[in-house]
């Protein structure tokens, strides 16, 4: 049981923060309209969470070993927490001005997932630098990546 809502919750924090933080930058450079990063990170919040919850009940059955019951809680659990961390972006878009809330939300995607990825690397007992650099180093990625295409469909 606690194995089948930890993948979902690691999955669900772990899109969440990148997806999220993706399409904000994505819309914020190409379009510079609030009310636009607001609208996409609803969708990502409702629309993306149901969408990666299905995959993971799809993946989640294809593994035979897994029971029913343990299928649907990985579900649940990647919904809700995808849910949740998606929606955690929308406060600095709220607030702030489209750039600031931009650079809040970067710092708030690192420190959740720094946090989260310190959590998993305790839990694994591996070298918990290693795992946050790994999972910083997307993330940067993602965001640089976001970035540079905003800028060329802008």
């Amino acid at each position: 049981m606690k194995k089948a809502i930890g993948a979902g919750v690691g999955f669900g924090i772990g899109s969440g923060i990148v997806t999220t933080l993706g399409l904000m930058i994505g819309l914020a450079v190409s379009t510079s309209q609030k009310d636009i990063v607001i609208n996409g990170v609803l969708i990502i919040a409702i629309l993306d969470a149901l969408s990666d919850s299905f995959g993971m009940h799809i993946s989640q059955e294809s593994n035979k070993i897994i029971k029913e019951r343990d299928v649907w809680r990985s579900t649940f659990s990647t919904f809700v927490f995808k849910f949740i961390v998606a929606i955690s972006f929308l406060l600095p878009v709220i607030f702030f001005s489209l750039n600031v809330a931009l650079i809040v939300s970067i710092i708030w995607g690192v420190l959740l997932l720094s946090f989260f990825s310190i959590y998993m690397a305790n839990i694994r007992d591996v070298s918990v630098k290693a795992v946050v650099f790994e999972h910083l180093f997307l993330l940067l990625l993602v965001v640089f990546v976001t970035f540079f295409i905003g800028k060329l469909l802008g």
